[in-house]
């Protein structure tokens, strides 16, 4: 399935659109890097008309809610080992796997229609970075473990934990990333890991609260950063 042109006047006002809020984040990319981010978005399009991908539909809103929302957390990833769970479409780590291409990204999703076209996106993009494994994230079974594992939109903090904690190394860490601040998930967890950080993100163009929490499995203690 090959992804078709969007009018040169759309493609413009997107590729305008993703370069201001890439600078708005304060990120370094390169022309090939956002070229990639906008043929994913082409991609994300067509194949969402026949597989329903996400509830997105246009572009420009696909720009803000899907590629600059994922990139808002570019500076608190860390680690080279990344897997995301419950990737869907591969959001977060389609547009993270592109802006650091060092290092590995495994995206993990149950849904056969999705890793499909993850398959596809990784193909067209030439993205040997990643991974793509269709398997539910209870079930997973990897050789070692991972440094971060990323969330975005798949399930509650304390699910989170319970269903993917094998996958983390020991010093790893949960990224995961919320709306409101989630107070009331937070407190689920008491006893069971350490909140490292709730941070605020700022995504160019949404005028809708998002957080990213950052957890630790190293500690029993809860702690409650302001």
């Amino acid at each position: 399935m090959q992804p078709t042109a969007s009018p040169p006047d759309l493609e413009t006002a997107l590729a305008s659109q993703l370069s201001r809020g890439i600078a708005a984040l304060g990120l370094r990319s390169s022309d090939t890097q956002q070229a990639q981010l906008l043929e994913y978005l082409t991609l994300l399009c067509k194949w969402n008309r026949a597989y329903n991908l996400t509830a997105v539909r246009e572009p420009a809103d696909m720009v803000t809610r899907h590629l600059l929302d994922s990139l808002a957390l570019v500076p608190r990833l860390s680690g080279h080992r990344c897997i995301d769970v419950g990737t869907g479409a591969g959001l977060p780590g389609i547009p993270l796997a592109i802006m650091f291409p060092e290092r590995e990204f495994h995206l993990l999703d149950s849904n056969g229609k999705k890793t499909r076209f993850l398959f596809q996106v990784k193909t067209a993009l030439a993205l040997s970075n990643v991974t793509i494994h269709h398997a539910r994230v209870e079930a997973f079974t990897p050789a070692r473990g991972f440094d971060v594992v990323l969330s975005r939109a798949f399930a509650s903090l304390l699910d989170m934990v319970a269903g993917a904690g094998h996958l983390l190394q020991p010093d790893g860490v949960f990224l995961a990333m919320k709306g409101a601040r989630p107070e009331e998930e937070i407190a689920a967890l008491a006893g069971q890991c350490r909140v490292l950080g709730i941070h605020p993100l700022l995504v160019p163009g949404l005028d809708e609260q998002r957080h990213l929490v950052e957890l630790s499995l190293a500690a029993t203690a809860i702690l409650n950063p302001h």
